[in-house]
């Protein structure tokens, strides 16, 4: 399963869909120039236990890197997980 970006100028998302149906999704957004806020995580009953979440949260993490951004964890799955994974906690 490929995680795939959308992003319109102010808010974005990674999400993964199968035959255009959504499967799972990580919403962000704009938080000013420099940041951004994770506001939802949604992982279809058929994907749970299977780490989906966590590999979103990757590749927001991932994204962030790249361009320079901190990581706002509002939704409850993401402060989760960076509260147990100090390795991601740089983009905090």
């Amino acid at each position: 399963m490929d995680i795939q970006h959308s992003f319109n100028g102010q808010k974005g998302s990674y999400y993964i869909k199968q035959n255009d149906i959504l499967l799972a999704e990580m919403t962000y957004v704009m938080s000013g120039e420099t940041s951004f806020i994770i506001d939802h995580t949604f992982v279809d009953s058929s994907l749970k236990g299977q780490g989906i979440g966590r590999k979103l949260l990757d590749a927001l993490v991932e994204h962030a890197r790249k361009n320079h951004l901190k990581i706002i964890p509002l939704c409850p799955f993401a402060k989760s997980v960076f509260d147990k994974d100090e390795t991601i906690r740089d983009v905090l």
